[in-house]
């Protein structure tokens, strides 16, 4: 029985940061740790010190962990960034409250004596003969240390003490996976055994100028061997009284045993049959959660549009009035919604970001409401509102006309999974609604998702779909506002314009109206369609060139287009030729910074037909692309044997490997591989029994309701839950 740990964590904002640049402003972002590898990083909020990031995040670690840190840091364009702050929660205090935590919580200062991290190998033994009493201490390795240097590595030695004596390792430069293999004895009095005390091995970074720095340290008694986490200094962090602000934080922790997948397999059967109970046992709030579950399930199993078909054909049906279908946050609208982000965030971005681009990049001053046009904010010179506003239409009409023509234009771009879906949805609603006056609903019923609850939002909030990798300001954010109500009547055919209290949009009726026609062609060009395919991850990355001459580590990485499905991972130069190549995935990890000098690298290793092992490092352009590709890569391969248990953080360069040194290339990995750390949200697939298990939860917590609904399949799911509970 596996026990996996979710960690869920929303940065919301920040309040009353001390300002850091000559402006007297900051510009914050936040950096998310657990057990000091960072597993995410918000958007820059430039010049604010009362930030607002709204940015969440879901974590599966098998494995668990010790703490969880968010380091808010002020973002510079020269020189290195500067610390701000940060706080840090313990596994034990976010479990302790059993709803998560949800408040307000002051920053304190960064101490680099507790910025520890890694493991220290060794073994502890007390030697007694007639002559002399002596502690021995093997001291073999150590993993994972702090990066203490600019190089991106340290220079460790470790030492021994207990009471007044201590001995030395010597220094292994500029490696953060030391080998030492050294044997230190300190010689005791006989009167010292009688004491208490424990011995304590430290590890240090040494500097040619100025003082060591601390790395970490274990305190023991005699008789242990193995592997130690090395624990901080024991500062205690001083709250500095809310002078470095503060974040607003929830955190939530969940802990669940998960069974053999053979114990699943009867409620996976049953979970088309009680989709109706799942509805009835969820809340508003939790449907979402189970919306996205239940599609990642029936994505795994290749049966997500016929997992659709049956909630969407069960709301059709239980619908009288159409302009009420699909209105409500019904497990089919949102199991609709989280499907679409699944599958479809590489063609949306390949539709939206050019002109999102290019909102950003001209950052015009655009309103249309008189009540809040500014005419000291617009522009230079004289103008009069009458001039704003007709520069404004003029701006709009060019930006939504944009988007519409690439919307209407991306038929062959759009995922063919997706077309099926909608098509299977064009036909329920023309079946059910089929009268001459509902001619329009079976196209609203498209539109509603398509527009309505997939492009407008990601128009609206561009960072949340990753279409940016900051925040728009708020001259932006009021242009991409307008633009997403736009495109919001577009999505409603335009049935509803002159009838809302913002009359002031009407300049932008005509062009809404026109589109109508060429919006109905796309979506049956959109639904015309005869098969599905199901791709879990694709997009560009920067594969390093590893044949021919050496080159300098910035031009050895070439652009290629990758694309994961569950057996295979390809690459080619172009989305529109692949080259096929199964991988037998045995790892996949991050790089060291000082292998290549570069970022958010990180490697593959894989087994070949030659039964022999093969590295291929990529390049991914920030650190949550690197965390997606990571947790992708490590679900597909979750259930294959031949998982290493150990790699090579660095490159094998120059005749040695750059982490801990060795010359051999095929000597054993120097730290334990993390092939079970995986994020959570949609842009993964699915681990079948953990997304399973989840199911089974809810309907645990309803089963109160459930017996109080009388159908023939309730003793069927009474004796699944109960023979789940039994093991």
């Amino acid at each position: 029985m596996a026990k996996n740990t979710s960690l869920y964590f929303r940065i919301v904002e920040g309040r009353n940061l001390p300002a850091k640049d000559v402006s007297g402003t900051s510009d914050p972002y936040c950096i998310v740790k657990v057990d000091n590898e960072v597993v995410a990083r918000t958007a820059t909020v430039w010049k604010n010190l009362n930030p607002f990031w709204g940015e969440e995040y879901t974590l599966h670690l098998p494995m668990g962990f010790h703490s969880l840190s968010f380091h808010v840091m002020d973002e510079d364009t020269i020189g290195h960034d500067d610390v701000i702050g940060k706080i840090t929660l313990s596994k034990e205090s976010i479990g302790s409250q059993a709803k998560g935590l949800d408040s307000w919580m002051n920053l304190t200062r960064v101490d680099p004596d507790e910025e520890v991290q890694g493991e220290i190998h060794l073994s502890l033994e007390l030697l007694k003969d007639t002559e002399k009493i002596s502690l021995r201490c093997q001291i073999i390795e150590a993993r994972d240390l702090a990066p203490r240097d600019i190089s991106g590595t340290s220079d460790p030695f470790a030492r021994v003490i207990f009471n007044n004596h201590s001995a030395e390792t010597s220094i292994i430069k500029k490696t953060r996976f030391p080998h030492w293999e050294e044997t230190l004895e300190l010689e005791l009095d006989p009167e010292e055994l009688s004491e208490e005390g424990a011995v304590t091995v430290e590890v240090w970074d040494w500097d040619m100028v100025g003082k060591n720095d601390f790395l970490g340290k274990v305190r023991m008694t005699p008789l242990v061997q193995g592997w130690f986490r090395l624990l901080p200094l024991g500062n205690n962090e001083v709250d500095a009284g809310g002078k470095l602000g503060a974040l607003r934080l929830k955190v939530r922790l969940v802990e669940d045993r998960i069974l053999p997948s053979v114990y699943y397999q009867p409620l996976i059967d049953l979970l088309v049959d009680a989709l109706t109970m799942l509805e009835e046992v969820t809340t508003v709030e939790s449907r979402q959660d189970v919306a996205m579950t239940l599609v990642k399930i029936y994505l795994g199993q290749g049966l997500v549009v016929p997992f659709l078909d049956y909630l969407n054909t069960r709301e059709v049906n239980h619908t009288t009035d159409p302009n009420t279908l699909f209105r409500s946050n019904s497990l089919a609208s949102k199991s609709m919604e989280q499907f679409m982000k699944a599958v479809g965030m590489l063609y949306l971005h390949e539709v939206l970001k050019p002109i999102i681009n290019r909102i950003f990049d001209e950052k015009k001053y655009i309103e249309l409401d008189p009540c809040k046009i500014d005419l000291n904010r617009c522009c230079l010179g004289a103008v009069s509102e009458a001039e704003v506003r007709e520069s404004s239409v003029e701006m709009l009409q060019s930006y939504l006309t944009s988007i519409i023509e690439s919307i209407v234009g991306s038929v062959d771009q759009c995922p063919p999974v997706m077309r099926v879906a909608f098509k299977q949805l064009h036909k329920r609603v023309e079946e059910q609604f089929a009268e001459p006056e509902n001619e329009d609903v079976k196209y609203l019923a498209i539109s509603g998702f398509f527009f309505l609850r997939f492009f407008a939002p990601a128009i609206l909030t561009p960072k949340l779909f990753q279409l940016r990798d900051q925040h728009a300001d708020t001259r932006t954010s009021r242009t991409l506002l307008l633009l997403a109500k736009a495109l919001q009547s577009v999505g409603n055919l335009g049935l509803q314009l002159g009838h809302g209290k913002e009359q002031w949009m009407a300049p932008l009726h005509p062009i809404i109206l026109r589109s109508v026609a060429s919006v109905k062609d796309f979506l049956d060009k959109l639904i015309d369609i005869d098969h599905d395919i199901v791709t879990v991850k694709e997009g560009y990355l920067l594969k390093y060139k590893t044949e021919g001459p050496l080159l300098l580590s910035r031009f050895a990485f070439k652009k290629r287009y990758f694309r994961l499905t569950s057996e295979t991972l390809s690459y080619a130069k172009t989305p529109d030729w692949q080259v096929g190549m199964k991988l037998c995935v045995c790892a996949v990890e991050r790089v060291d910074e000082n292998a290549f000098q570069q970022q958010n690298v990180m490697q593959i290793i894989s087994q070949h037909n030659d039964g022999q092992l093969h590295t291929m490092y990529i390049q991914c352009k920030n650190v949550n692309e690197l965390n997606q590709w990571l947790s992708a890569i490590r679900k597909v391969s979750i259930y294959n044997e031949r998982m290493l248990p150990s790699f090579h953080p660095g490159a094998h360069r120059s005749g040695k490997w750059t982490c801990c040194l060795q010359a051999d290339r095929t000597v054993t990995g120097c730290s334990r591989t993390h092939s079970a750390v995986t994020l959570g949200d949609w842009s993964d697939p699915l681990d079948p029994d953990v997304e399973t298990q989840t199911i089974y939860k809810q309907l645990l917590q309803g089963r109160d309701k459930l017996r109080l609904v009388q159908k023939t399949d309730h003793k069927q799911l009474q004796s699944t839950c109960s023979s789940l509970t039994g093991h």
